[in-house]
């Protein structure tokens, strides 16, 4: 059995769809329609349910799946383990993070990095879905919130605090009414895809029936929306340092996030990826006052 034909089942078979996986494994819809049915031919099998709506699993391809997943953390752990075995910081790095993290504070920092390890090239995912360091859709992450499982190596390296936070203009044509800081005031909220965020569910839990002024996906957006006098949002503290912003709700009585450094235990000795997290640690979190942890 060709190892390949197990990738093209499993994307398939998690995407349900051939024109998903076809861009997801960037071939065309007819190689992996023509790869599925070598696979089905050589076990004997029908693996899918063709429909209109997608390719749904058999009872039979619901089995094949199990083994395949079996098959393909097998196949995960050579390749990092063989990318741990490197002894120059050398390569390629895939770094998960938030957008806000990204931009305000790797990114300034890369300059530095790359003056001290001109040979590693690091590559940014951002995006408010978890990258699976297991599945190698990334090698090193800096996160919000721990995980839970995974054969991971997690490192605490920094708390951020939030608040909410207006505009002085804002504030200006909108006074305070004492003992309620949101009245009368509008608010700039996640949409639906993202009500999962800790922002997104401390304003639905605290102040389900505030008014908004405009929803958006993410956190730039609202950041520029509070600058223009839009309303309120919840807004890490560590990005709120313009003179012009104005904190309304104090961050203990919103929330706060330990910030941890994730890698893949097999690619903990890597030396390229101790290059990487060593940096973000001291050079990134622990060089921001409003981020380093207390000692």
């Amino acid at each position: 059995m060709d190892w390949n034909d197990l990738r093209y089942f499993l994307c398939v078979a998690r995407s349900g769809s051939l024109t998903q996986a076809a861009g997801e494994l960037d071939v065309s819809q007819s190689t992996v329609s023509r790869r599925i049915g070598e696979l089905e031919s050589s076990l004997g099998i029908v693996l899918f349910a063709r429909s209109q709506t997608g390719y749904l699993l058999t009872d039979e391809g619901r089995e094949v799946l199990r083994h395949a997943e079996q098959v393909e953390d097998s196949v995960m752990a050579l390749e990092r383990g063989a990318a741990g075995i490197d002894k120059m910081p050398v390569g390629t790095v895939r770094l998960a993070t938030s957008e806000n993290l990204a931009t305000d504070l790797i990114i300034p920092a890369m300059p530095a990095f790359k003056a001290r390890y001109p040979g590693i090239c690091i590559e940014i995912i951002t995006s408010t879905v978890t990258a699976e360091l297991g599945r190698r859709e990334a090698d090193i992450a800096l996160r919000v919130i721990r995980p839970a499982r995974g054969n991971l190596k997690v490192r605490r390296v920094g708390h951020m605090t939030y608040s909410v936070y207006g505009s002085r203009g804002y504030l200006d044509d909108h006074p305070p009414v004492e003992g309620e800081p949101l009245a009368g005031r509008h608010f700039i909220a996640w949409d639906e895809s993202h009500a999962h965020l800790p922002a997104a569910a401390w304003l639905a839990r605290e102040h389900p029936a505030c008014r908004i002024a405009l929803i958006t996906s993410s956190l730039p957006a609202q950041i520029a929306a509070v600058r223009a006098g839009l309303g309120l949002a919840v807004i890490p503290d560590f990005l709120a340092v313009d003179d012009d912003f104005v904190r309304v709700v104090p961050p203990e009585q919103v929330f706060s996030n330990e910030l941890w450094l994730v890698t893949h235990a097999d690619l903990a000795a890597s030396a390229r990826i101790r290059a990487v997290a060593d940096f973000l640690a001291d050079q990134v979190v622990n060089a921001n006052p409003r981020l380093a942890v207390a000692r």
